[in-house]
């Protein structure tokens, strides 16, 4: 059995998933492709090393922001960690919003080649002499059109992998995807999605926790990793909401207030796609959690949801299905956190 609990970013996974660690033998498995990354704390709202104590996360901290760490490489990871949680006798919690992660996982992913450094060197140039990211989004079009229905016109990282699979395989990616098999339809999947009841309201949360974050230090591990000297803005690291906008500050491209401002709409937009994502995936329990951005009140509501959430869980097939899978084994009870 593993569960699945999807969300968009800034709507309030961690607190749920740390509950779920304590009401239930689960190990959380992260779903993020910007955790990965060693250094990047702050910018990519981390689990603090409270939380990890309580409820240590898997596949955090793992690669080096100078690495390309790719979709693959998490499903390798992931199925690793996944067998070895079983083995423990508990429940695999995979927690987090990169979808394409999640679809790996659950709809499959084919044997598609590693990214090249060499290749992608080449293809910027191209991307440069042709006029932009639009200019290829069209050449995409004509290459493979079902992708390019997929791909927005300015996700640059879809498009370019989209290129450099069909230009080193000989295969559109669509057609590599077609081939696909689900790498986990050996086990019971339940997905559970935090959906937010007022998207106004994640989006203040959103406002809000960037500025929490540029408080907690931000633009100084921004610095740090500019200063190494070895980092790029074309590294998927550094393509991640929040530093790719960084990077272009410290660059002198922008100042920092258009920087505040270009961070907060990449992350709405995010959220935005990830909520596309969810509303389409197939057999996925919805959880509407009430937004607020008055942190006080926040943490009392989220208090309730975490309540309202588990309780669910007892009383649904996900807990039914093993009761010994509860550190609480009088499941007949309401549990008062």
């Amino acid at each position: 059995m593993i569960i699945c609990l999807m969300g968009p970013t800034a709507v309030g996974k961690t607190p749920f998933a740390v509950e779920m660690v304590k009401q239930f033998l689960c190990e959380i498995v992260s779903v993020d492709s910007a955790m990965v990354y060693r250094g990047m704390d702050i910018g990519t709202a981390k689990p603090t090393a409270d939380v990890l104590r309580i409820a240590p996360h898997h596949l955090i901290n793992i690669a080096d922001p100078a690495d390309i760490y790719s979709v693959g490489q998490f499903r390798v990871d992931a199925l690793r960690v996944i067998a070895d949680i079983h083995a423990r006798g508990k429940i695999p919690l995979l927690v987090g919003g990169t979808m394409m992660y999640f679809r790996a996982l659950q709809q499959g992913l084919a044997p598609l080649p590693h990214a090249d450094r060499a290749w992608r060197m080449a293809f910027a140039e191209r991307v440069a002499q042709a006029g932009g990211w639009e200019a290829m989004h069209a050449q995409l079009a004509q290459i493979d059109p079902d992708a390019a229905t997929r791909i927005h016109v300015h996700d640059s990282q879809r498009i370019q992998r989209a290129f450099e699979v069909f230009e080193l395989t000989g295969k559109t990616i669509s057609a590599w995807q077609t081939e696909n098999t689900a790498p986990l339809s050996q086990y019971r999947v339940y997905n559970v999605a935090l959906v937010p009841s007022d998207r106004t309201e994640l989006h203040a949360r959103i406002a809000a926790r960037f500025q929490q974050m540029l408080a907690d230090g931000f633009m100084e591990e921004m610095e740090k990793l500019y200063a190494r000297g070895d980092l790029s803005p074309d590294l998927p690291s550094m393509r991640s909401v929040g530093y790719r906008e960084g990077w272009a500050h410290l660059a002198g491209e922008i100042n920092f207030a258009t920087m505040c401002e270009k961070t907060v709409i990449a992350t709405r937009q995010l959220a935005k796609r990830q909520l596309t994502w969810l509303r389409s995936w197939p057999e996925v329990q919805m959880v509407t959690l009430e937004m607020n951005k008055n942190d006080k009140k926040n943490e009392k509501e989220t208090t309730e949801e975490v309540k309202t959430l588990v309780t669910f869980l007892r009383q649904s097939p996900l807990v039914g299905l093993n009761l010994d899978f509860s550190r609480d084994k009088s499941l007949n009870r309401d549990i008062d956190l």
